[in-house]
C-alpha cells in the first residue's frame, strides 16, 4: 500500500500523558466510547486509541512530576528544519529530533506563550481530511494563550498558516489558523487567568450534553457546561480524573 500523502499544518495525532493510564482508559473507553488495544513497542506497550479502524491517539506514562495533560501533534514537511526554526522564533525544546523506528520523526516544543505540542512527520503521511469528522474523532483544536498577538505571529512564521480573524465581542478576537482554505485550529486570548496555556482538544459526540451528563459518574468534571456556539456546535469542557482538559463538541448540521 502506498503511503498517504503528508498535510503540514494539520493536527494528526492527540497523546494523554499521567501517572496512571488504567485509569484514564477506563475515564474515556466510558465517556467517548473509545476503543483502545495495546501495541507492543520494543520493551514498552502503547495504549492505541481507534476510532473505527483508524489510530487517532494514545495512551502513555507522564514524566514523573509532569501534570497529567493532552498533547497535539502538528504535522510538519521537515521535523528537523521546522524545530529549528521554531526555537530561532523563541519556542524551548522539550525534546529534540527523535526517530520511533519505522513509524516517524517527532520533536517536542513549547510555543514562546508557554504551551506545549509535538512536531510530527509519520512515514506512512496523514490521515486524508473529511468532508464530515465521525462521531468519536477529533474534530477542533484551540490554543488558549495569555498573549494571542505573540502565539499568532509565531504560528504565522514557523509554520506558515494563514489566518482569518472573528470578532467575538467581549471575549475579543478569535483567530482561525488556516492551510489554504482549510481551517486547522483556533487561537484566542485566555478568557480566565488560571485557565494554563494549551492547545485543547475537541472531540464529536452525537450530544454533547449527554456526554457531559456522564462525566462527573466516572469521575471527571465539567468546567464549561453544555454551550452553543452559534452557526458551529454545542460544546463543553471537561477535567478528566487525572486532572487533563478535553473538549466534546457536537456540530451543527
Amino acid at each position: 500500500m502506498d503511503p498517504l500523502p503528508h498535510l503540514p499544518g494539520k493536527f494528526v495525532w492527540f497523546e494523554h500523558a499521567s501517572a496512571d493510564v488504567p485509569a484514564a482508559r477506563r475515564f474515556y473507553e466510558g465517556l467517548l466510547g473509545w476503543h483502545v488495544e495495546g501495541m507492543p513497542m520494543g520493551e514498552l506497550t502503547y495504549h492505541m486509541i481507534l476510532c473505527g479502524q483508524d489510530g487517532i491517539g494514545g495512551f502513555r506514562t507522564a514524566e514523573p512530576g509532569q501534570p497529567s495533560h493532552w498533547i497535539s501533534y502538528l504535522s510538519v514537511g521537515d521535523v528537523d528544519a521546522v524545530h529549528a526554526k521554531a526555537l530561532s522564533a523563541g519556542a524551548t525544546q522539550t525534546f529534540p529530533p527523535t526517530d520511533f523506528g519505522a513509524i516517524g520523526r517527532a520533536s517536542g516544543i513549547v510555543d514562546p506563550t508557554g504551551a506545549s505540542l509535538s512536531l510530527w512527520k509519520g512515514q506512512q503521511g496523514d490521515r486524508p481530511d473529511v468532508e464530515q469528522v465521525a462521531v468519536g474523532d477529533w474534530y477542533w483544536n484551540e490554543l488558549m494563550t495569555p498573549d494571542d498577538q505573540r502565539a499568532l505571529a509565531f504560528y504565522r512564521q514557523v509554520f506558515g498558516f494563514g489566518h482569518d480573524a472573528m470578532d467575538m465581542g467581549a471575549q475579543g478576537t478569535y483567530h482561525i489558523l488556516k492551510t489554504g482554505e482549510k481551517m486547522r485550529a483556533g487561537l484566542m486570548k485566555t478568557p480566565m487567568p488560571d485557565v494554563p496555556t494549551q492547545w485543547q482538544p475537541y472531540v464529536r459526540v452525537a450530544d454533547c450534553d449527554a456526554t457531559a451528563a456522564r462525566a462527573p459518574s466516572l469521575g471527571g468534571q465539567v468546567v464549561v457546561p453544555p454551550t452553543d456556539i452559534p452557526q458551529v456546535g454545542r460544546f463543553a469542557v471537561i477535567v478528566d480524573p487525572l486532572g487533563a482538559g478535553i473538549a466534546v463538541i457536537t456540530p451543527v448540521e
